[in-house]
């Protein structure tokens, strides 16, 4: 007869440091990264807590498809998709970039059903930006 395993305190359900508990958001931020490369949709609560992220590579894109309008919604969507299951109803956008995928992301997460407080442009801009090198001399 084999002698049984003792188990310890918070590991009695099996999976320890379990991240993914399921936590009620009324409300949360929605960043939208998006380069001419790819677009990254990250919620986080209003803490700044990362909750649920995606991107147009982990949706399934590769190569210069991963910057295209389409991939961007999908990301959108797919980033979206776990947070309505824990009942986020209003929500700030973030959207930061230049890339084709800005406003087909911002459609997505319209359509969501997602009643959004503000939708705000944090792209960096310069201010006349570094001072450019020495010009060479011959």
């Amino acid at each position: 007869m084999t002698k049984p395993i003792p188990r310890i305190g918070s590991r009695r359900n099996g999976r320890i440091g379990s991240r993914k508990n399921v936590r009620r958001i009324p409300k949360g931020v929605i960043h939208v990264q998006a380069s001419f490369n790819n677009t990254i949709v990250t919620v986080s609560d209003v803490r700044g807590q990362v909750v649920s992220w995606a991107s147009a590579g982990t949706s399934g894109f590769k190569g210069t498809r991963r910057g295209t309008p389409y991939a961007a919604q999908a990301a959108a969507v797919n980033a979206i998709r776990t947070i309505i299951d824990q009942d986020m109803q209003r929500a700030e956008v973030m959207i930061k970039g230049a890339g084709f995928g800005r406003d087909a992301a911002l459609r997505a997460i319209r359509r969501s059903g997602i009643l959004l407080s503000f939708v705000r442009d944090v792209t960096p801009m310069p201010h006349n930006g570094c001072r450019p090198p020495q010009k060479r001399r011959v």
